[in-house]
């Protein structure tokens, strides 16, 4: 009987942690969740690793801090993208210490090698993304600046320290893009 009473009592134990266990590997899960839809984990053409994160008022990169973060959404076949990457590179270029600058292409599943012939046909030489995480980045951006899902492109959202300091929808002058860029440095 007491050989009864011990394995019953085993078995409960073992069903109680059990338990205990799975429950807490679900709300390990669902905060791990929560953190990662504050987080992008995107892939350059470099095939570095830029990790973005939303923050309340905003987006940062990691090893980026203190420079201005440009979110540059576009395709390779919008002509207005390909008129503007030639403007970005020059920005890029000019502010290269204080500068971030991202494109995030909208076309889900797209080859490499287009992206690297848009580069080289349009003078896009600045970090460009193509990962599956675009998407995902993509509509947190147009959520933020509320321009709907249905949004022109391209449409390029400026940061500073996690805050929005200006966003552009359409083809945009590089001197209105430099201009923000400068009062955000504080120049």
């Amino acid at each position: 009987m007491s050989k009864i009473s011990i394995l019953s009592a085993l078995i409960s134990l073992s069903l109680l942690f059990s338990s205990c266990t799975k429950e807490k590997e679900v709300v390990e899960e669902e905060a791990n969740t929560i953190l990662s839809t504050n987080e992008y984990v995107l892939t350059g053409l470099d095939n570095k690793q830029y990790v973005v994160k939303k923050e309340a008022n905003g987006y940062v990169v990691d090893g980026a801090k203190g420079k201005v973060i440009i979110l540059d959404i576009f395709a390779t076949w919008c002509p207005p993208c390909k008129a503007e990457a030639s403007h970005l590179t020059s920005l890029q270029n000019k502010y290269k210490d204080n500068l971030l600058i991202l494109g995030l292409t909208i076309e889900d599943g797209i080859p490499n090698e287009k992206l690297q012939e848009f580069r080289k046909n349009y003078d896009a030489n600045y970090v460009l993304v193509n990962s599956s995480e675009n998407r995902r980045l993509i509509e947190s951006v147009a959520t933020e600046l509320k321009v709907g899902r249905s949004f022109g492109i391209p449409l390029m959202a400026m940061y500073k320290d996690a805050k929005l300091v200006n966003y552009y929808q359409g083809a945009t002058e590089e001197e209105f893009i430099e201009s923000d860029i400068k009062k955000a440095l504080g120049k």
